[in-house]
């Protein structure tokens, strides 16, 4: 004689045995699975490069406003230093 666990798991095996005896799969079940996969990397990668495009947009947007709010006088960096500019020779008369 079994014992109790034995028993009920024994019981259970032949339970889902039968069970799963009787399900049978849809012909085209794989062909179908396998369209919804591929429809659902299609969304996800367009949806990527939309993402991508807005990014890109925006940041292009950004720049070209910050460009816009610039002052139309030179900035500090670059006004004229005067006579201080050691990369030209000189071009007035020497005087000893």
């Amino acid at each position: 004689m079994t014992t109790g666990p034995a028993s009920t798991e024994d019981q259970l095996r032949e339970v889902l045995e039968t069970l799963a005896n009787g399900v049978q799969a849809a012909p085209d079940a794989y062909q179908r699975v396998q369209g919804e996969w591929r429809r659902r990397e299609r969304r996800r990668r367009l949806i990527l490069a939309v993402l991508v495009v807005l990014v890109f947009t925006l940041a292009d947007a950004a720049g070209l406003w910050a460009l816009n709010q610039a002052r139309n006088q030179p900035h500090i960096v670059f006004n004229d230093p005067g006579p201080a500019r050691s990369h030209l020779a000189p071009t007035g008369p020497e005087t000893p």
